[in-house]
């Protein structure tokens, strides 16, 4: 908050400086006149921190009251100034003989020390540099993801036990905003998706008059690799984003410190429920957006292609069996629970600024997003290999 004092030109006399003991353990700096924008007259303090640049014996420096007249937050700026530059000398800036009412702005102004992060710096980093501090950024995020997997599944053994403590009103809370309010999207996504995967197999298909194998490329698709998946990168986009936003504030907050000293577990009392609601509902968006997806290639077959919804279906039903939808269903629960650990990760790691809120969010839609493609990719991997 900037402080003016104000007064007439006319009243006003130059600030004035004049350097005493210079050669001594004590100098002093005797400061007198008005210092005051007002008052400057065109002058500036070049030599006078020029001057104080010099002192290399002395230990302390003393601002003394030559007889300071009016001052504005010039008078505080100057002291900021030469702090910094005795600072750099190993001095210490003695300004107990000043106004109260500039103490007291000096104390506060150097209260907090500036932050290392505000500090740019000038010097450019080289490719190595970057590459370096990413691979120790992803070692040390594999480390702590390591361990909250671990405390996540200790949690949900006390859980199983009976002795997890959290509120079963949360749980209820979390299944409705990550199942039922989740639907409309699921939806939409889930049947333009079917669309899709209908019109690009009819692309190659029409060449050889092959236009019913559209229901088994739908039916596959759909049941084995797209419902779960594209469900599964709703979720993390919709609530593993909502996860460490929600924890993420509550960090700002001091509530999840208050949680720890209450004695409550927060892997307890916030990631389990939010954990089980995902293992829970998962399995059934992911066989609504199966279902879904079904219906948009049904309606692109009869649409355009005029195929007969029952040869559709006789062809679904031939192309896919119950293997194919535990396959999806094995894959949905999985994703639900990465999704939940990264939104909830994130939301712990959270700093205590609103700008680290935002970053936890978009940390945990990436962090989702690349451990769902990994394991989708190992569980299908896993299924060639197993034929199934």
């Amino acid at each position: 908050m900037s402080v003016f004092i104000t007064s007439a030109a006319s009243d006003l006399n130059f600030p004035t400086w004049k350097l005493l003991d210079e050669g001594t353990d004590r100098p002093r700096l005797v400061l007198s006149g008005d210092w005051a924008v007002s008052a400057m007259g065109g002058g500036d303090n070049a030599e006078m921190i020029d001057r104080l640049g010099d002192i290399r014996a002395a230990r302390v420096l003393l601002i003394e009251d030559g007889g300071v007249g009016h001052w504005d937050t010039l008078l505080l700026a100057t002291l900021l100034e030469i702090s910094r530059v005795v600072s750099r000398r190993k001095l210490t800036l003695d300004v107990s003989s000043m106004p109260e009412g500039v103490r007291s702005l000096f104390a506060l102004a150097t209260a907090v020390p500036s932050s290392p992060d505000a500090q740019q710096d000038s010097a450019p980093r080289g490719y190595l540099a970057d590459l370096g501090d990413a691979a120790m950024r992803f070692w040390i995020d594999a480390q702590y993801f390591n361990r909250f997997l671990g405390e996540a599944a200790m949690s949900m053994v006390a859980f199983v036990c009976g002795r997890a403590r959290y509120r079963r009103v949360d749980l209820w809370l979390q299944i409705q905003e990550c199942g039922p309010s989740a639907v409309p999207i699921v939806t939409m996504i889930s049947l333009l998706v079917g669309l899709i995967l209908a019109f690009v197999g009819a692309v190659q298909l029409s060449l050889f008059g092959a236009e019913l194998y559209i229901a088994d490329l739908v039916a596959l698709g759909m049941t084995r690799e797209m419902g779960a998946l594209m469900t599964a990168i709703i979720m993390s986009g919709r609530s593993g984003a909502a996860f460490a936003a929600q924890i993420g504030t509550m960090n700002v907050n001091m509530e999840v410190s208050a949680l720890r000293v209450m004695g409550f577990s927060p892997v307890d009392f916030l990631v389990l429920p939010r954990l089980i609601a995902l293992i829970l509902v998962m399995p059934f968006l992911g066989l609504y957006s199966d279902l879904l997806g079904i219906a948009g290639g049904a309606l692109v077959s009869l649409t355009f292609f005029d195929i007969p919804p029952s040869q559709f279906l006789l062809r679904t039903s031939e192309a896919v069996d119950l293997t194919d939808f535990f396959i999806g269903l094995f894959k949905c629960s999985l994703f639900g629970v990465l999704i939940a650990l990264s939104g909830c990760m994130r939301g712990v790691q959270c700093g205590r600024t609103a700008s680290a809120v935002g970053d936890a969010a978009t940390s945990a839609v990436v962090t989702s997003i690349v451990l769902i493609v990994v394991a989708d990719s190992v569980v299908t991997l896993i299924c060639n290999r197993l034929d199934l």
